[in-house]
């Protein structure tokens, strides 16, 4: 038959099933029968006796045992097996001969070529069984063993004990087996066959440690090399496998779970496997392994990256979102497959950080927009941190902590980048909003200025994002924008000083050129409060910066508050030249132009800001008391009579009480004012030195800044001229004024007795005694009096 020429049997010495004679007075099976007893002495016979018979075997028909091990009985001599190398077949089909892969592919060409004729020989074959079967008709029932050995009658003997058959060894696998059982994912199978062939290629190269095979050249043999290919087919698997259970993560708990189980035991065994191999030939598959994740990593990032909407902002978002799906299939379906001592999880997790810190590397080191950098640190240090690794569970970690995904010394140079555009971007930008803000100021059209609100969003876009990256780089960028500021308020300064010093502002409308300075003066709250927040946020080194910003924009309101108070007092001036005069005395229509004409002005300035508007007031407060006591102190009035000075001192009483109540109802907070005349009218009022001592000193107490010459003014206007009531009353001041408390110089905005100017002393002269007679010993003339004010000019700062 084809089978057995393909063993080497010749067809005559195997009886066809279809050639064998049919005789019709002889059952077919009494031939088989009688070849049996032939062949009962060659066989021998049974332990009592009787012959053994039993059928002709593959083994007597051929010769040969291709499937058994050692020397096989009937076998010729010179066969293979007695000392002589087996033959090509007889390796491949020996069971304690492993296949080589070089036998496997001579075996796959030689099964190619018979193929054809195999299957027409085997056709032939079952249909002459065929017709055998149908000839002999049914298999009649044969006596068992002991019925034909034990006679008739006779008790059956028990049978022999039975003889414990010895262990099957177990079948070494060829390499193309192992290759399969790789291929189909059977890995730690494969790895114990693996090891077991490195084993044997160990004993056959008489001991040494195993590993990497060298080249054939030097030594290595076919088993070495079929080891080396055989673990590279392995990896192969391996790390394709961790790319697949990562990019498909619709993999159930199944066939995945049950090859990543595979993968993790492969991992032990070779781990187990380097122990033995020594730390030079250790194969290291589990540092591999972190690498293959590693590599999955980069792959599945780079994916998600290039196609995410937003510029690199939106880039990050989508590498967020791919970390957290990913790291819950690893926390979810593949760790959990693994063994518990490999720390599956803290793997998949460094190589995924490593994966990102190799992405954010590359972009940080791109020449990237503002924008971006501002995005790029605010990812890495609060949305990472925050939304990824905040989520994940950092005790699988075995060595604790990660490290950074930038160095620091990049990030540094990300900040530095950022400080150095933001100071260049926002000094531009400043400028441009003060020139274009600058053009309407001297324009007739209706126009409110929106510069301290632009000034106020160009910079908190930054000083708001620097502190959400980190609390040192937001100190940072308070710090340059806050010279930044520094540096606009100075031009700002100089800006506004032109505007009112151009002549050409003089022919605005006396309302517009009030809207216009009332616009500049509310430009100083917002931007004060926010030199104010960036010296607090940045660093020690920025209080000369807000020291310069707040003295700009001091500059400006004061100039601001001085023009609109000259304005106002210019229209009540003639008000209150009529002050202090006989007609005063008797008449309020002066007190009362006052308080109407500031009354209406304070209309139009309530539009300004609550902090500049409480300092305007408090100046119009001082201002006009002071103009309202100037008249007096110049010596307009003299009151020789009580009566007269009783009459005096009620009247400023009077105005005292009127012009309270007004700028109570102005607002103003500055109330130290207000016993201010009603000081002045009790000094003219008392009699008796005692309470005029004792008020003197009460008002010295109260405004430091009155000196002996007010004092002795108030005298004079009394009519207390060179006595020894008028030293006592003197001294008292002349006391207070060498006190260190007293010595110390007001505020200027608590300041008025110091703006108030007085006449010099007179001096009196001594007349020729041919004179006396005519005229009065003494003539007391006094100094010509200062000029009467001009028109108050707008003060330079």
């Amino acid at each position: 038959m084809p089978i057995l020429k393909s063993l080497g049997v010749a067809d005559s010495k195997v009886p066809r099933a279809g050639t064998l004679p049919l005789r019709s007075s002889r059952n077919p099976f009494e031939e088989v029968s009688g070849l049996e007893e032939e062949e009962a002495g060659e066989l021998g016979a049974l332990p009592n006796g009787t012959s053994c018979r039993r059928r002709a075997t593959l083994e007597k028909l051929a010769g040969l045992s291709p499937f058994r091990l050692g020397k096989t009985p009937g076998r010729r001599a010179g066969s293979p097996g007695d000392g002589q190398p087996r033959s090509f077949l007889g390796r491949v089909l020996s069971p304690g001969i492993r296949r080589s892969s070089a036998d496997f592919g001579l075996l796959a060409r030689l099964q190619g070529i018979r193929a054809q004729g195999d299957e027409e020989a085997a056709g032939e074959a079952a249909r002459r069984l065929a017709f055998l079967r149908l000839g002999r008709g049914p298999k009649p029932r044969r006596a068992s063993l002991a019925e034909r050995v034990v006679p008739a009658g006779e008790a059956a003997p028990e049978p022999p004990p039975k003889v414990p058959e010895p262990p099957k060894v177990k079948e070494p696998l060829s390499v193309l087996e192992i290759l399969s059982l790789i291929q189909q994912r059977e890995l730690a199978r494969a790895d114990e066959h693996i090891l077991e062939l490195e084993a044997e290629e160990l004993a056959s190269s008489g001991g040494g440690a195993p590993g990497p095979p060298k080249a054939e050249g030097a030594g290595g043999g076919r088993r070495a090399r079929d080891v080396a290919l055989l673990y590279e087919a392995l990896q192969r698997e391996m790390w394709a496998l961790v790319r697949e259970t990562l990019a498909g993560p619709g993999l159930g708990a199944g066939a995945g779970a049950g090859a990543v189980a595979q993968l993790g035991q492969v991992l032990v065994q070779e781990e187990a496997a380097d122990g033995r191999r020594g730390p030079e030939a250790a194969r290291k598959l589990r540092a591999r392994w972190a690498e293959a994740v590693a590599r999955a990593a980069r792959e599945r990032l780079e994916a998600a990256a290039p196609g995410a909407p937003g510029g690199l902002a939106g880039q990050l978002e989508a590498l967020r979102g791919r970390l957290l799906e990913d790291m819950g299939v690893v926390r979810g379906r593949l760790a959990p497959s693994y063994p518990a001592g490999l720390g599956a999880f803290g793997i998949y997790l460094r190589g995924y950080h490593g994966a990102l810190a190799e992405w954010i590397g590359a972009a940080a080191r791109r020449r990237l927009p503002l924008a971006d950098r501002y995005a790029l640190l605010h990812w890495h240090n609060q949305v990472y941190p925050r939304e990824v690794l905040g989520l994940v569970d950092m005790v699988a970690l075995e060595n604790g902590e990660l490290g950074p995904l930038l160095s620091p010394g990049t990030l540094r140079g990300l900040e530095d980048e950022c400080v150095t555009d933001v100071k260049a971007q926002t000094r531009a930008a400043l400028l441009r909003v003060l020139q274009e803000d600058g053009e309407h100021w001297g324009s007739t059209e209706d126009w409110s200025s929106n510069l301290a609100q632009d000034v106020c969003e160009l910079l908190e876009e930054h000083t708001e994002r620097a502190p959400r990256i980190s609390q040192e780089f937001g100190e940072r960028m308070a710090h340059c924008c806050l010279g930044g500021l520094a540096e606009f308020l100075q031009s700002f300064q100089q800006r506004v000083e032109r505007f009112h010093d151009n002549p050409g502002v003089r022919e605005l409308p006396p309302d517009t050129y009030i809207s216009r300075t009332i616009s500049l003066v509310n430009c100083g709250p917002p931007l004060r409060a926010l030199a104010e927040r960036l010296a607090r946020v940045g660093p020690p080194e920025s209080e000369p910066a807000r020291e310069a910003a707040a003295s700009a924009l001091d500059r400006v309101i004061r100039l601001c508050h001085r023009v609109l108070t000259d304005l106002l007092f210019q229209e009540l001036q003639p008000h209150f030249s009529k002050l202090m005069r006989r007609k005063w005395l008797s008449s309020s229509e002066a007190l009362d132009g006052i308080v109407g004409t500031l009354g209406a002005k304070a209309l139009a300035l309530r539009r300004m800001q609550d902090e500049p508007y409480q300092a305007l007031v408090a100046e119009l407060h001082r201002r006009a008391l002071i103009e309202y006591v100037r008249p007096l102190f110049r010596g307009r009035l003299r009151c020789g009579s009580a009566r007269t000075r009783s009459r005096v001192a009620g009247r400023l009483r009077e105005d005292a009480a009127q012009l309270e109540r007004l700028f109570r109802r102005l607002e103003s907070q500055a109330s130290w004012l207000d016993a201010v005349v009603p000081r002045l009218a009790e000094v003219l009022r008392l009699e008796d030195t005692p309470s005029i001592q004792m008020e003197v000193g009460v008002l010295v107490r109260d405004y430091p800044d009155i000196r002996q010459k007010h004092v002795a003014t108030l005298l004079d206007i009394r009519g207390l001229r060179h006595t020894a009531a008028r030293q006592e009353i003197l001294a008292v001041t002349r006391d207070l004024e060498l006190c260190e408390v007293a010595a110390l110089s007001p505020p200027r905005d608590r300041a008025f007795f110091a703006d108030i100017p007085v006449p010099r002393p007179p001096i009196c002269l001594s007349l020729p005694l041919f004179l006396g007679r005519l005229l009065s010993p003494l003539a007391c003339l006094p100094w010509p009096r200062p000029p009467s004010p001009s028109p108050l000019r707008r003060p330079q700062v």
